[in-house]
């Protein structure tokens, strides 16, 4: 298995598409040069952020194998999401991207039929690691998503361990601090645990968390950089104030619907990534209008560009 780690800020990516919601792989190119131009040097591709649910596995697949030209030739490092609800297509993704030599691997829990224990969990988990032996494996927690609680991280993390060879840790997007600390302590801290709730990030720097995993870095990745200088320099006052900069941006988005307002956003940065797609729904004009403006009112365009 090689040798990897999260660091810094990775970006979870938007998957680009055409107007009428269709793929366009093109897009990618000049996603990876804007990531790159503004510090970003790895992407969690097809995860939440990339409505991976809202995508078919050969779109998955094609996605996949774009980032894996694209994302070296920008000196990208390419992390492939491949959880889906059906553990034999999460698979095959595992496979394909361990072929297109991902950096790693993460995978969501199933979470129509749930796994009801934690030795469903795991079983299922190894099912899909098993398929990409070489590549490193990540659990992804995030159970506001997945609407499974009850399996704290680090026993999920002892119980794995001896099942799953390629084990890395947990792409950990959960509130639950205190699991992530007793998880981080497993191993002679051998699990790597990057945090995925951008709003809660400083906290979890304090926590002991060393990388981020997050959707505000497509567009907001000046403040949490800087946050990460501050807090290694014991600057909290500047941690903290930096820190304070996603919140209401997150705010902003989200009145309009997330996901669709954050690719809005994008297109206004000029990185045309098209709509969401359903069941995300996408702010008209006149509301991105109005969000531009309520962004330019917080200072928002001063911060990263």
């Amino acid at each position: 298995m090689s040798a990897f780690k999260f660091s810094g800020l990775c970006t979870a990516t938007h998957t680009p598409f055409q107007a009428d919601g269709s793929l366009n792989l093109e897009g990618v190119e000049h996603q990876a040069a804007f990531l790159r131009s503004h510090g970003i040097t790895s992407v969690f591709i097809g995860g939440t952020t990339g409505e991976s649910s809202s995508l078919t596995a050969g779109e998955r697949a094609a996605l996949n194998d774009r980032w894996a030209v694209v994302g070296p030739a920008a000196g990208i490092d390419v992390i492939v999401h491949v959880g889906a609800n059906c553990l034999t297509e999460a698979a095959q993704l595992a496979a394909h991207a361990e072929k297109n030599q991902a950096k790693a691997i993460s995978m969501i829990s199933p979470s129509y039929f749930k796994p009801r224990t934690m030795a469903d969990l795991v079983a299922s988990c190894a099912m899909v690691a098993k398929a990409a032996p070489r590549t490193p494996f990540y659990y992804y927690d995030i159970p506001g998503m997945t609407g499974i609680g009850g399996l704290p991280v680090d026993e999920f993390l002892k119980a794995a361990s001896p099942i799953i060879p390629n084990l890395a840790g947990v792409k950990y997007s959960n509130p639950d601090l205190d699991a992530m600390r007793r998880a981080q302590a497993l191993e002679g801290s051998r699990f790597d645990l990057p945090y995925g709730i951008d709003e809660r990030f400083l906290p979890a720097l304090r926590a002991g968390a060393t990388a981020g995993v997050g959707s505000t870095y497509n567009f907001n990745p000046g403040p949490l950089l800087r946050t990460i200088a501050a807090h290694a320099k014991g600057d909290a006052h500047v941690a903290e104030a930096e820190q304070a900069k996603v919140q209401p941006v997150v705010d902003i988005l989200a009145q309009r619907g997330y996901m669709g307002a954050a690719k809005a956003l994008m297109a206004h940065l000029g990185v045309p990534l098209g709509p969401a797609r359903l069941p995300n729904g996408n702010p008209d004009d006149a509301e991105t209008k109005k969000m531009i403006g309520e962004l330019e009112t917080i200072g928002f365009f001063s911060w990263n560009f």
